[in-house]
């Protein structure tokens, strides 16, 4: 008797983890893991790790050079603050006044146009970089 694809007995897959230096692909429980600062991060779901980023690495050496890559790049309000507007526009009900924005954020008014400058300078920036 032949048995079909979804008869056959299927392999058991243990999850498996990436690495943020090396890009190579081992063990979940083999992790060395860890939160670096990095202003750019605003995670969806938990804004007490603001500002934090949680980093995977196949072992403590390459941890350890993650880290050293975060330690370098600078910690910038104004890209923490753009991070955490990007995600109350992104999510939730829609913000239509500055007030309504705020309330969401955590930030004051001052902070958020602090933030829209910052953003806005950076894509002229970066449009004036590209060919």
């Amino acid at each position: 008797m032949r048995r079909r694809k979804k008869d056959a007995p299927r392999a058991a897959t243990s999850p498996v983890e990436l690495c943020d230096l090396c890009a190579a692909t081992f063990p979940d429980g083999d992790a060395v893991r860890g939160y670096v600062p990095d202003s750019s991060s605003a995670p969806a779901g938990d804004d007490w790790f603001d500002g934090l980023r949680l980093v995977t690495a196949c072992g403590e050496a390459h941890f350890q050079a993650v880290r050293e890559r975060y330690r370098r790049r600078p910690f910038v309000a104004e890209e923490l603050w753009a991070a955490k507007i990007t995600r109350a526009l992104t999510t939730g009900p829609p913000v239509l006044s500055l007030v309504q924005l705020a309330c969401r954020t955590g930030l004051h008014e001052s902070q958020i146009r602090r933030a829209v400058v910052w953003h806005n300078e950076r894509l002229r920036r970066e449009r004036r970089m590209d060919p």
